[in-house]
């Protein structure tokens, strides 16, 4: 049988930790080891890992801070197991997760492996919005909850599954902040390992509580995505302008409405919006939830857009390095 590490970096989110160990403590499957590291955190995490000793194979560690990209390597090297699984501090899991990890990588022929993230029940309202938002086929094209949606899966760190000795040859994840999940994904396939969907591994995710933190969160991923365009050319798609191009075209609606005195373009924005609410309505049925998704939507398209047309400019009209563009998007 093959075996399984749950790594897990960690900064301050003590509350969350608790609920992702309590979700952990209660699997149908205990053959595994949890690998906890605190990447500098302000705050002492020792007494919440205390009431789950006895009920987990806990390791902690805290070193100085770096990011969830060298910490997660961190975590990696001290890992015993054939496995890596990565989840972020923020999600929670069904009792039957580890079991479902260990019987898909028996009977699929992977080297690594990502599952989808969704809304709990128990999630208050913004946290479904924006849950909507990024799993929405409106926004994100479906592509981080459904595997009909996707030709080649790439997996995120918020649930991740990756073999140790594919995750060393490539050397782990890089020295990005921002992004540096879909920067390994596409350097396993560049290096032949091979990548899977697992329908029945979804996470629930709890993401940001308000709409200003989702923001800048969207903001720093519209950043990272030319950064990584220029690593990993081969793997570039039309699509990722698309939330740039949705900016770019409400401005020129307002200027088409003020200068010209007609709203065509407008109109097709008050159509998206109409098929956002009643989507997420026919999906979470809640009114409130669909009012907020709408928002949500809105929040995602224009600060993804934005940080995408400040990182394409800087990287390629100013022809800044990366590291100089975003010093904060690399660890140094």
């Amino acid at each position: 049988m093959n075996t399984v590490s749950i790594i897990i970096a960690i900064f301050n989110r003590r509350d969350e930790l608790f609920e992702l160990l309590n979700s952990l403590s209660h699997q149908t499957d205990k053959d595994f080891e949890v690998i906890i590291v605190d990447d500098g955190s302000s705050i002492d995490l020792r007494p919440t890992l205390a009431m789950f000793q006895e009920m987990l194979n806990i390791q902690f560690f805290r070193k100085d801070n770096s990011g969830p990209g060298l910490s997660r390597n961190f975590g990696a090297r001290r890992a015993k197991s054939e496995w890596l699984v990565f989840v972020d501090s923020d999600v929670i899991v069904e009792t039957d997760y580890i079991e479902n990890i260990k019987k898909n990588i028996i009977e699929n022929s992977c080297d690594a492996f990502g599952g989808a993230d969704k809304a709990h029940k128990g999630f208050n309202l913004m946290q479904k919005a924006i849950s909507y938002s990024m799993t929405s086929v409106f926004t994100t094209g479906g592509i981080r909850g459904n595997k009909k949606a996707v030709t080649r899966f790439q997996p995120r760190s918020f649930n991740m599954g990756v073999k140790k000795s594919a995750f060393e040859k490539v050397g782990g994840f890089s020295e990005m902040r921002i992004g540096e999940d879909p920067d390994l994904s596409m350097t396993l396939w560049e290096n032949g390992f091979k990548t899977a969907f697992f329908d029945n591994i979804g996470v629930y995710h709890k993401r940001r509580v308000d709409f200003g933190k989702f923001s800048k969160q969207v903001y720093q991923f519209g950043c990272a995505r030319p950064i990584l365009n220029q690593r990993h050319p081969k793997y570039v798609k039309i699509s990722f302008a698309f939330p740039s191009l949705f900016l770019i075209g409400y401005i020129l609606g307002f200027i088409e409405y003020f200068l010209v005195g007609k709203g065509l373009i407008l109109a097709m924005f008050g159509l998206y919006t109409f098929l956002v609410f009643f989507h997420a309505l026919y999906q979470t049925r809640n009114i409130s939830i669909a009012g907020m998704a709408v928002i949500s939507t809105y929040i995602q398209m224009f600060s993804y857009g934005y940080g995408f047309l400040k990182s394409w400019f800087l990287l390629h009209i100013l022809r800044m390095k990366p590291e100089e563009a975003f010093p904060r998007h690399f660890h140094r």
